[in-house]
Order: structure tokens, then sequence, then C-alpha cells
């Protein structure tokens, strides 16, 4: 979020250490809320893995980060809200754009509040979507499919 005059926006650093991205929105719910994230592509670590063969090692853990690397860079994923669908009191969904690699793709957050100032939520995009063919390695034995599901949690710091 970035602060303007003569608005309530404030900026509230969030990196790889606070590991997770918080919405914060009032009692009004959901509706109330605008949403801009910048995340940093080159935070990005691998935590597990599931459907292998095999369980991952930190040697793929760390070839897994160096494809990363080489495919996004240091770029920076950007989400910017459209508008807000709410759902009852504790969630609904926030539409807006996800923008990577200088291609701008929509994008539906559904996000819940299951506790004061905690919002969790997923949205899923497809890599080629933003000029990113999806991995594949081992000589096409491992194929990573095109959809990559996004799931966050953030708690926000009380105002």
């Amino acid at each position: 979020m970035a602060a303007t005059p003569g608005n309530a926006r404030r900026s509230v650093p969030l990196g790889p250490a606070a590991g997770r991205v918080v919405i914060k929105t009032t009692r009004a719910g959901l509706a109330a809320a605008t949403v801009r994230a910048d995340l940093d592509l080159g935070s990005l670590e691998v935590r597990e893995g599931s459907g292998g063969a095999m369980p991952l090692t930190d040697r793929d853990r760390r070839e897994i980060k160096k494809q990363i690397g080489q495919i996004l860079g240091a770029a920076t994923a950007t989400f910017a809200s459209s508008r807000v669908v709410p759902a009852g009191t504790s969630g609904g969904a926030v539409e807006g754009t996800v923008t990577l690699n200088g291609k701008t793709q929509p994008a539906r957050l559904q996000v819940t509040a299951p506790g004061d100032g905690v919002y969790r939520g997923s949205a899923t995009v497809a890599q080629s979507g933003f000029g990113i063919k999806p991995y594949s390695g081992f000589f096409g034995a491992l194929k990573l499919k095109d959809e990559v599901t996004l799931e966050f949690q953030v708690t926000l710091p009380e105002s």
C-alpha cells in the first residue's frame, strides 16, 4: 500500500521475515478495502513438495530456487484490486489484476477473516498468461502444471 497526501492509506512494509501478506479491513467488511501488494519473487523459498517419487532434499531445494531465479530473475509481482465482493461478515472476494513480466492478467482472491486483523486467501493464475513456460525437468519426467495456486495469510498491525 502506498500513502498519498490526503487519504487514509499508509505504508506497511512486509518482507520475507514476515512470511505472509496481510489485508486489513474495518468492521464494515471487505467492501471498505482497497488492496495493492508488491511481492518480491526473489524471496521465494521452497518449503515442501508433494506427489514426487522421493522427498525433496536440500540440494533439490537449492536447484529449484536457482531455476526460479533464472525464470523470474529479480521480478516483482503486483496485485491491485478493482472490486471487492463481500460474502457475509467474514470474507468474500477481491478482484483485480496481477502484473508480472510486463503482462497484466485478471485475478480473483478468495479471502476469509478468521480473526481480528488476520486474513487468509488464495488465487489461481496461469503461468503462461505472464509469458512463463511451466517448468519441465529430468528429460520431461517432471512437469509442472500451468496453473499455480497462491495462498496467503497476513496479519495487519493495529491502527
